[in-house]
């Protein structure tokens, strides 16, 4: 009970802080995944299993989220516009769910997406701190290129005009 507290403590703050993105840090290159992502599944809310090893060589836009997050809510639709849109050029749009699968289930029947979900359930946090989120706050996104490294990352809600530049980058 005490680390979900936390989760949604970090939820409020990414709430309050929401807009605040963070790229890698000027001269730096991008960065590679760490050990053992690509190697990482997750149960899909429908059923059958999500390979991140299966996205390899596709641009990745990575996305956490929870269904009791606001600002993770609100950015679905731009997210799910960004796979129709953008998926023809190979990009792949995944949003792990912070989150129960029922609360996601019934999430999902009611706003439906066309990408895909993976259930990471609280231990999701763990990932997403591994990946940069230091803060723990949702939503949280990371975007990979081909070659599997990671070329940007947002910490709050994604807007549709950020979501486009980082396809004409990577």
């Amino acid at each position: 009970m005490k680390r979900r507290t936390l989760v949604l403590a970090g939820a409020g703050a990414a709430a309050a802080a929401a807009g605040v993105a963070w790229r890698l840090r000027p001269g730096a290159g991008p960065e590679m995944a760490p050990t053992g992502f690509w190697d990482l599944r997750f149960e899909r809310p429908e059923g059958g299993e999500l390979a991140l090893a299966s996205l390899r060589g596709r641009p990745l836009l990575l996305n956490f989220w929870a269904t009791w997050c606001a600002p993770c809510i609100k950015e679905m639709p731009d997210l799910d516009r960004f796979q129709q849109t953008y998926g023809s050029q190979g990009w792949q749009v995944v949003g792990l769910a912070i989150d129960g699968p029922t609360p996601v289930r019934e999430f999902l029947k009611k706003l439906p997406v066309r990408f895909a979900i993976g259930l990471a359930g609280l231990d999701g946090t763990d990932l997403a701190r591994q990946l940069g989120n230091e803060q723990g706050g949702l939503p949280f996104t990371v975007i990979f290129d081909r070659e599997g490294r990671i070329s940007g990352r947002k910490l709050g809600q994604t807007r549709w005009p950020e979501l486009e530049a980082w396809a004409q980058a990577v």
